[in-house]
C-alpha cells in the first residue's frame, strides 16, 4: 500500500485485502487525502452479500464501493454510498446483459473491463447517461489517451508508469 500513497493519484480502488486490515488500510489512505473505493466482491473474510456490504459501509467507511452484483448496487444506494458497477464486456451477449443491468440498477458510475476496448467504451457511453470509468489492460499513455477520447472520465490501472498521468 505504501506504493500507492506516494503517487499523485487521488482515487484508489482497493481490489484485495481482508476483513482484519481493511479499516486500517482505508483510514490510512483517507488520511493521505485519497478517495477510496472498495471492491466488495474481492475482500477476504467478508461475504459479498448485503450484511458484508453493510459492515464495510458502516464500519470501514470507504468513499464508495465497486461490485459486479446488481443487488449490492441497490443495497449500497440504500446505505447512501457512491456505487460503481464493474462490467466485463467480453462479447455481444455480455454487452447486452451489461446495458440491461446498468439501466435496471442505476449505479453512480460503471467500470468497463477490459478498458482498452475503446469502441465498446464509446458504444456504452452512447447508450447510458452516466460516467464511465475504464479499467483492465491499460498499460501506457496511449491507452489512457485513447480511453479518455472514447468517452471515459477516468481509467483504473495497476501499471505504475501511468499513475501520475
Amino acid at each position: 500500500m505504501s506504493e500507492v500513497v506516494d503517487y499523485d493519484c487521488n482515487v484508489i480502488f482497493l481490489l484485495s485485502g481482508n476483513v482484519f486490515a481493511l479499516h486500517e488500510t482505508v483510514s490510512e489512505l483517507q488520511s493521505k487525502n485519497k478517495i477510496v473505493f472498495i471492491h466488495v466482491d474481492l475482500i477476504d473474510g467478508i461475504s459479498n452479500d448485503t450484511y458484508g456490504l453493510e459492515y464495510i459501509v458502516k464500519k470501514v467507511k470507504p468513499d464508495g464501493i465497486i461490485t459486479t452484483k446488481g443487488s449490492l448496487i441497490l443495497a449500497a444506494k440504500e446505505l447512501g454510498v457512491f456505487t460503481i458497477q464493474r462490467l466485463f464486456i467480453l462479447d455481444s451477449l455480455s454487452y447486452q446483459r451489461s446495458i440491461h443491468g446498468v439501466k435496471k440498477y442505476k449505479p453512480d458510475a460503471i467500470e468497463i473491463l477490459p478498458g482498452i476496448i475503446h469502441k465498446i467504451t464509446k458504444l456504452i457511453k452512447s447508450n447510458v447517461n452516466i460516467p464511465v470509468i475504464a479499467g483492465g489492460l491499460i498499460k501506457d499513455k496511449e491507452d489512457v489517451v485513447s480511453t479518455l477520447q472514447a468517452g471515459a472520465i477516468a481509467v483504473s490501472s495497476t501499471s505504475h508508469n501511468i499513475w501520475s498521468l
